[in-house]
């Protein structure tokens, strides 16, 4: 089986910074993977290389057989690469509902859905997600999370087939946490949805939901492996406690 996204020897630099360094990486359809590593590691630039905010210096993203390294982010989402922001970005005079919809209307179904089609395919989304009681409320004068559930119901409605979710439960209670992670496992298995998820520091979202990790330090690649194979790893442990792991010695 073809991998649904590959990234070859990535590269991302502004002026001397190299932001990400050579990063190869698969991700097969339906896949479950935690991006994690420190403030500064390259996980945002990495996404915004993968749907098209950046071009790469180096290197060739290749996305369901389609080499889409210089594609532009609004071509990229009606092949269906959906994505998720760290601080929600909702249209905000506009209702829940609407904002929904339009991630229905740009995503994979674009030119194929109209209005009303968007619109039902909204409150399909919003059913599913728990936000009924908010679907007609503007979208401004949502909670914060409430904002994060609007926003992964937006990234839903395109019906991606991969899904980069940035910092999506970060604000979250432990028990929301749980129950949005056992909702994201659902509906991406009953839609073979491939799931990135980016997380700093809540190890409760890899664990639960990862089936593997890839851990980025410096921009680079470190590590990639099965999640408790990953964040057992001494590199790992050193990198975020800031030390080596007892036994390692100095």
């Amino acid at each position: 089986m073809a991998p649904l996204l590959r990234l070859e020897n990535v590269t991302k630099r502004f002026g001397g910074l190299v932001a990400v360094d050579r990063v190869s990486l698969e991700i097969d359809p339906g896949e479950f993977i935690g991006i994690v590593g420190p403030n500064g590691s390259g996980k945002t630039t990495l996404f915004n290389v993968i749907n098209g905010v950046y071009f790469p210096e180096e290197g060739t993203i290749v996305f369901d057989g389609r080499d889409i390294t210089r594609l532009q982010p609004y071509k990229r989402a009606p092949l269906g690469i959906g994505r998720t922001f760290q601080i929600p970005r909702p249209f905000a005079s506009a209702t829940v509902r609407e904002n929904i919809a339009v991630g229905a209307m740009f995503g994979t179904l674009s030119g194929r859905v109209g209005v009303d089609e968007s619109l039902e395919i909204a409150d399909q989304t919003i059913e599913r997600v728990g936000l009924q009681e908010h679907k007609d409320k503007a979208a401004g004068s949502l909670t914060p999370v409430e904002k994060k559930l609007m926003e992964i119901a937006r990234a839903l409605a395109m019906k991606p087939k991969l899904l980069l979710m940035d910092e999506a439960m970060a604000g979250m209670h432990p028990n929301d946490i749980d129950q949005m992670v056992a909702f994201i496992k659902e509906i991406a298995q009953e839609e073979k949805i491939a799931v990135v998820s980016m997380v700093e520091h809540i190890m409760r979202a890899v664990v639960g939901m990862a089936e593997r990790v890839i851990v980025l330090h410096q921009g680079a690649k470190i590590v990639d492996a099965p999640t408790k194979e990953a964040l057992e790893n001494p590199k790992v442990v050193e990198i975020y406690l800031g030390h080596p792991p007892e036994g390692q010695g100095c």
